[in-house]
């Protein structure tokens, strides 16, 4: 899997959720205002023209695109070994 993290200048949440969802085949999306930043979980690596592009429908900007490997967190009472 797949994490990647947009920085976008002064986004509506809902509005940028919303679009990556409806234009992006993910498994999920998190937003937050205050720290300007998108999380997209997926699959796959997503096209970074088409993000900024769908992004840019909306009115804001990405600055900054970041793709990492992710690995789900799970959950332990014994912590890692």
């Amino acid at each position: 899997m797949i994490k990647t993290t947009l920085s976008i200048d002064g986004m509506c949440e809902s509005h940028i959720n919303d679009t990556i969802r409806q234009n992006f085949k993910i498994n999920k999306v998190t937003s937050s205002h205050s720290k300007g930043a998108t999380e997209i979980i997926s699959e796959n690596p997503l096209d970074e023209s088409a993000l900024k592009e769908a992004v840019g429908k909306t009115g804001y900007k990405v600055l900054e695109i970041k793709t990492e490997p992710y690995e789900k967190k799970r959950f332990s009472l014994f912590g890692r070994k």
